[in-house]
């Protein structure tokens, strides 16, 4: 079973501090929130964890490998990021847009038929089939999510990061993701996801994950994450 663990990370930028001292471990068949207020250190932790930013202290491992140490297609087939920036510069398909996702198994005009078979998955998985021919500027801002999400999902790593993946999604959809985030970490995979909407966080998420001022302070089921006290301190709302 996939392991990932952040050891004592810290980030810096400019010298000012975006997280400090991060320290926990995470297992396959996990579905982890991370929660936290505008500038809590949220994407910044999860863009270390997928070795797109070097710590200034403290590695992130998987299954004991430091992730800046794999070659990029090694760590590709470990690991899927989906970032909160979005944006596809040309006018591709959404299929196309999801097979990019397949980029470590060959090329995507000439995918095998297991490809082609994951791909068919990602778009079910996301609610993105009935648009599939249709080309990335004529989608809305939520169907662009879902077919980025598609993409992500289409990798069929044991590890998925994914950055805000349901803003811009109204309800209905938002918790279709949210299933299908569900369903790859019941199915053994480990999701590590940046929400906001903590009642979503709640109803779909094994860990939850509360960061304020770039620290953890809670660590617990959804259930005890969020207390009372956290709520008022870290998010400035009460609990009634």
């Amino acid at each position: 079973m996939i392991r990932l663990n952040a050891e004592a990370i810290t980030a810096r930028r400019g010298g000012r501090p975006l997280i400090e001292a991060i320290s926990f471990a995470a297992e396959g068949g996990a579905f982890i929130a991370l929660a936290g207020p505008n500038g809590a250190g949220k994407t910044t932790l999860l863009r270390t964890l997928a070795g797109l930013e070097a710590p200034a202290a403290g590695p992130a491992t998987i299954d004991g490998a430091d992730v800046l140490a794999l070659a990029p297609a090694a760590r590709a087939r470990k690991l899927a990021y989906l970032p909160q920036a979005r944006e596809v510069a040309w006018a591709m398909t959404a299929e196309a847009v999801v097979a990019l996702g397949r980029f470590t198994f060959g090329s995507p005009q000439r995918l095998s038929g297991e490809s082609r078979d994951a791909v068919e998955r990602a778009l079910a998985g996301a609610d993105a089939t009935a648009f599939r021919a249709r080309t990335m500027p004529t989608l809305s801002g939520g169907e662009q999510a879902r077919v980025h999400l598609a993409r992500a999902l289409c990798a069929e790593t044991p590890v998925l990061l994914a950055d805000e993946p349901t803003a811009a999604l109204d309800p209905k959809h938002a918790q279709a993701i949210m299933r299908a985030l569900r369903a790859k970490a019941d199915a053994g995979g480990l999701v590590i996801a940046a929400l906001h909407d903590l009642r979503l966080a709640q109803r779909f998420c094994t860990r939850m994950i509360v960061l304020d001022c770039g620290r953890i302070v809670a660590d617990e089921a959804p259930e005890q994450a969020l207390t009372g006290s956290i709520l008022e301190q870290v998010f400035g709302v009460a609990d009634h």
